[in-house]
């Protein structure tokens, strides 16, 4: 089994996420091959060899990050819980290139039988409105087969950290896609 997780993540949690469903995906086949990728860096090459695509991003105004809501997240201040340089400049990193909405306009059409699901990260007071919806019609209409809900993984604040339990309820959910 390929499985390949793609994240767009602005304040390191939707990377968490990713990294902790990655771990899930190899509790059930330890024989998998997972590659977990920003967005930046999965290209056709990446995403082809797929028997399963997992995507996720980060829930801004209640749906997928636009550009400017990617400018204004990289904009200094905030990042409140950034408080040292490095981390700083790791944060503004993770703003720039592309986002999940323009990564999906160059996302070749799936080949039958490649399953995919959607995930996203949250604030506590977003039920029910997130990416993951948004992220998971995209994937519908590239042909993929979702298989699973999408599911939201919830932040505490604007920049985490991930809420208590959240990184072992994101394995399980990994877990249960194979």
């Amino acid at each position: 089994m390929r499985a390949v997780i793609v994240y767009e993540s602005v304040f390191g949690n939707t990377r968490e996420v990713a990294e902790e469903i990655a771990a899930g995906i190899h509790d059930v086949r330890s024989d998998a091959v997972v590659r977990c990728v920003p967005v930046a860096d999965a290209d056709t090459e990446v995403t082809r060899p797929a028997d399963l695509l997992v995507v996720g991003g980060p829930t801004h105004m209640r749906g997928m990050s636009s550009g400017l809501s990617r400018k204004l997240a990289g904009m200094p201040g905030m990042a409140v819980g950034a408080k040292d340089e490095g981390t700083l400049e790791a944060h503004h990193a993770d703003t720039e290139g592309p986002g999940l909405r323009a990564w999906f306009h160059s996302l070749p059409d799936a080949e039958n039988g490649t399953h995919a699901a959607a995930f996203d990260t949250r604030g506590p007071t977003e039920h029910g409105k997130g990416a993951a919806g948004g992220i998971a019609r995209r994937l519908s209409h590239h042909h993929y087969d979702v298989m699973a809900e999408p599911e939201g993984f919830v932040v505490d604040g604007i920049d985490g950290p991930l809420h208590p339990g959240e990184r072992r309820r994101a394995r399980s959910w990994g877990a249960a896609l194979v």
